[in-house]
């Protein structure tokens, strides 16, 4: 990726230094590690799973949180040939600017070089920032992204967006973006799902959010680009008995590979 393209999207991460005294979740925050901690779950009815969905959870939420809410239950019940890294993705990565070189170089770089040949990648709030970017960042690489309650910047830009009619309607910026236009580029990048052009380095995309989440606004700008199936709402706000009804309804409609009966 070209570096001005880099810096936009470090300026984009720089926010969630503030975002941290919004989010939920508990714990302290924690110093980035290199490498990133991951824990890897196989899939219950195959040894050789060919799927990888990579999770990234929220700001202070531990990637165990996944397994305590039944995210990877919900796909041993489903029968899944889908193994499961879990990725320790925390808010000091974002803090520092690193996220994305982490995810590259610990996470999917080794995923391709173990030999699977599909990888999706599932974030929530910040993790969804995460998943959407590194998706822009390395077209081709992702499989497909769900996304719950993703962080998509400050109201600032989404306002900007609303005001002009919506995504479909937004004029985005042409051309490299400075340093401090990150959230413009990501914006610029999802507004490609609007235009009903298939392409390789455009993931499908599924969107999860709760009604009364406080970053709704930008969701609902969000999924009106989207496919309609593709996008799910549950009553409820910023948390996990929110986004655990949310994988469940939409797991069922993702495209994974099943295991032979």
């Amino acid at each position: 990726m070209k570096h001005v393209g880099q810096s936009a999207m470090r300026a984009l991460l720089a926010a969630t230094g503030a975002l941290s005294l919004l989010l939920g979740g508990c714990g302290l925050w924690r110093p980035a590690k290199v490498p990133m901690d991951s824990t890897l779950s196989k899939s219950s009815c195959t040894a050789s799973a060919e799927t990888l969905l990579v999770m990234l959870p929220g700001a202070y939420s531990r990637p165990d949180e996944f397994v305590r809410e039944g995210f990877l239950a919900a796909l041993d019940e489903r029968r899944l040939a889908v193994d499961v890294l879990r990725v320790d993705a925390h808010l000091g990565y974002y803090n520092n600017g690193s996220i994305f070189e982490r995810l590259q170089a610990d996470v999917f770089a080794p995923a391709r070089a173990q030999g699977y040949r599909s990888i999706w990648i599932l974030g929530i709030s910040v993790g969804g920032l995460g998943a959407l970017g590194y998706a822009e960042m390395h077209p081709g690489e992702i499989a497909g992204i769900v996304a719950l309650a993703p962080y998509l910047g400050e109201r600032l830009t989404s306002t900007e967006i609303a005001n002009a009619g919506g995504l479909a309607r937004w004029r985005a910026p042409a051309g490299p973006l400075s340093n401090d236009k990150g959230e413009q580029r990501l914006w610029r990048w999802l507004q490609r799902y609007g235009t009903g052009a298939s392409s390789p380095d455009l993931p499908p995309l599924y969107l999860g959010h709760g009604q009364s989440d406080r970053f709704a606004f930008s969701h609902q700008l969000l999924a009106a680009v989207l496919p309609p199936e593709r996008v799910f709402t549950t009553e409820g706000g910023h948390d996990w008995p929110q986004w655990r009804r949310l994988w469940h309804r939409m797991l069922p409609t993702l495209p994974l590979p099943a295991c032979p009966a």
